[in-house]
């Protein structure tokens, strides 16, 4: 391909109901930007030809056996391509109702997506479905694709039809397009070039408005978050260290800053930022896997998060959330059954409290469960306090899975923490914070080789 690009990449999933197109579509893009390695176009070409079969541009990603023989696209593949202004990865995920997992598993390393609709069929359940998923993972840059006008004869009542219906639905989900574009995939209308057949459209092309898209800024400028994956204590060569240990989510800290672990209230500064065969630093910055060492040594959990003290950080100590789920269980998510939540480096068990309403279709029509592949907005009461965020005020904060037994059976965004329940009966704390800090070093000192890991518990 001609033109210079620079280094950024871009990471956008290709998403739809089965058979609309979407794989058609990347194929388009693959081809019309000169991004094939030198003659694939060809050969897939002439071996459609010796075999009698029509050729398709979907054949440049179907190349699981699986997937030739259903015609369907079961997992996420990734694709390279550039434009004249970067380059993409681009995820085409699959639009089989069965396969949710994979397109939630592909969408989570989006920051954009676009979404294909085929004009013939219109918007279908699985469009619903895709979309909501998409606001569930907090992808805002979306397009959408209305395909296959070329067989409505570029049909612009058509088009606005489709475009008024799922804006419609796609405002209740606070997801906003940033524009519909009228494609043909297979002919190649308004996916590189203009389609004169759609003279009545006045917009970009599909790769125009990717070019328009941009990457998210960094979680470094804000608040500083930590969730404690361990603590580590070394006992040897008069080694006493006790290692707090986790990868910052967001913000930056230096040695020398007041912190404070939520939930439990309890505070110190960092003495020291702990490296391995590197040379010392006194900063840590979002995305950084770090350790460190505190001017007094107190006792914390695993799941715990660390904060600055005074930053004033949207996080919230609370044991009730109101949440977004989609279950992909094979057994119904109900009211009178223990799950374990997920969120950050912390597990906890978690009740459904509340259904308070189902998101895109009707659901499953029973207001006691969601069944598999519904969403709704639910209230879940958790067995102890943990600290949690917002889902748009730190996403890995505020993003979390649901596990049935050993089933990873569902997850969701965090939309508010909640107060305690007015007749709820909270967990009764069996000792005082203070009394734990005092436990915690007369163990140390008389029984420094007995007691555990303080990440794993007392």
């Amino acid at each position: 391909m001609t033109g210079e690009t620079n280094s950024e990449r871009l990471n956008i999933i290709i998403t739809g109901h089965v058979d609309h197109g979407k794989s058609t579509l990347v194929g388009r893009l693959l081809a019309d930007t000169r991004s094939l390695p030198e003659g694939k176009l060809q050969a897939i070409k002439d071996s459609c030809k010796k075999n009698g079969r029509v050729f398709e541009y979907a054949f440049l990603l179907d190349a699981l056996e699986d997937e030739q023989k259903q015609g369907i696209t079961i997992d996420s593949a990734r694709i390279f391509f550039k434009s004249k202004v970067r380059e993409y990865l681009i995820i085409d995920a699959p639009g089989h109702i069965e396969f949710l997992r994979n397109m939630l598993s592909g969408a989570s390393r989006a920051v954009a997506a676009v979404l294909v609709i085929d004009a013939v069929e219109g918007v279908a359940e699985n469009s619903k479905r895709h979309g909501l998923l998409l606001s569930l993972l907090g992808i805002s840059q979306v397009l959408v694709a209305v395909n296959k006008l070329d067989a409505l004869g570029y049909d612009e009542q058509v088009f606005n039809r489709i475009r008024e219906e799922y804006a419609a639905y796609l405002e209740t989900l606070k997801v906003n397009p940033l524009a519909f574009v009228p494609v043909s995939a297979r002919e190649g209308k308004n996916i590189t070039e203009s389609a004169p057949e759609m003279s009545w459209y006045g917009g970009k092309t599909v790769l125009e408005i990717l070019d328009t898209f941009h990457n998210l800024p960094s979680n470094e400028d804000s608040f500083f978050a930590m969730p404690v994956q361990d603590v580590y204590r070394f006992s040897g060569g008069n080694d006493d260290r006790r290692i707090y240990a986790g990868t910052i989510v967001s913000g930056e800290v230096s040695t020398g800053d007041s912190v404070i672990f939520q939930p439990s209230g309890k505070e110190a500064h960092i003495k020291n930022i702990e490296v391995w065969n590197a040379p010392a630093k006194t900063r840590a910055v979002t995305g950084e896997a770090s350790g460190f060492t505190l001017d007094k040594e107190i006792y914390v959990k695993r799941g715990e998060v660390m904060l600055k003290s005074g930053e004033n950080a949207p996080i919230k100590t609370t044991d009730r959330i109101r949440a977004n789920v989609i279950w992909l269980g094979s057994r119904p998510m109900g009211f009178n059954k223990k799950y374990l939540l997920k969120l950050g480096s912390d597990k906890v068990d978690v009740r459904l409290e509340k259904i308070e309403r189902f998101l895109g279709e009707a659901g499953s029509g029973q207001n006691n469960e969601l069944r598999r592949h519904d969403c709704g907005s639910v209230v879940l009461s958790l067995v102890r306090p943990i600290a949690v965020s917002s889902f748009y005020d730190n996403a890995s904060l505020g993003r979390f899975v649901i596990v049935d037994g050993y089933d990873a059976a569902g997850g969701g965004i965090v939309l508010e923490s909640l107060e305690t329940a007015p007749n709820a009966q909270g967990p009764i704390p069996l000792i005082s914070r203070e009394f734990e800090d005092e436990l915690f070093a007369f163990l140390k000192v008389h029984f420094p080789h007995r007691f555990p890991n303080p990440g794993a518990g007392i």
